[in-house]
């Protein structure tokens, strides 16, 4: 079994929904998903539940995993409350029992959980390959396109001793 698992970080109506790119994006999270399947590797998907921004609420239309990534039979989903994908769920835990040593990141907003869920990761012992066109946001205090390329620079220049985030492509993506 590959020891890369990819992770699809709250790929969910009510973010996506006017996302920067949303559509290119959406075609590279299901690249990487095929090339995950192919290669019969872990597949995890997180799914924010907010307290009280509404499309994000659990049970709300909005809050469904965007149908052309939906999780097939055996691909974990996991509900969480904070950006952090590791922190208060079993993450680490599905990771550590599958033998994964890297995980692959996709998602949304790059700035909030995929910064926060790459960073958590290599401080938990994981390499991580940030999906360089497979994370978005949207604009906020500053345009989206400048935040996504801010977080790529540099979540991929962070100092750790025995860890490294690198970025590719999905059509460059290896489960290995």
């Amino acid at each position: 079994m590959p020891t890369t698992a990819l992770l699809i970080i709250d790929a969910q109506l009510g973010l996506l929904d006017g996302a920067y790119r949303s559509e290119e994006v959406l075609v590279a999270m299901s690249e990487a998903l095929r090339r995950a399947r192919e290669a019969k590797a872990a597949i995890i998907f997180l799914r924010h539940n907010h307290m009280s921004f509404a499309p994000l609420m659990q049970g709300a239309p909005t809050w469904e995993i965007h149908p052309r990534l939906a999780p097939q039979a055996g691909e974990a989903v996991i509900d969480k409350t904070a950006s952090d994908g590791f922190w208060n769920t079993n993450l680490q835990q599905l990771l550590e029992e599958r033998g994964v040593v890297r995980v692959s990141v996709s998602g949304l907003m790059t700035e909030f959980c995929i910064d926060a869920t790459c960073r958590s990761a290599i401080s938990r012992g994981f390499d991580v390959v940030l999906i360089a066109d497979g994370h978005t946001t949207k604009d906020a205090v500053i345009d989206a396109a400048t935040t996504i390329r801010h977080h790529t620079y540099a979540l991929t220049n962070l100092a750790h001793p025995t860890r490294s985030i690198i970025a590719k492509r999905a059509a460059e993506l290896e489960f290995a």
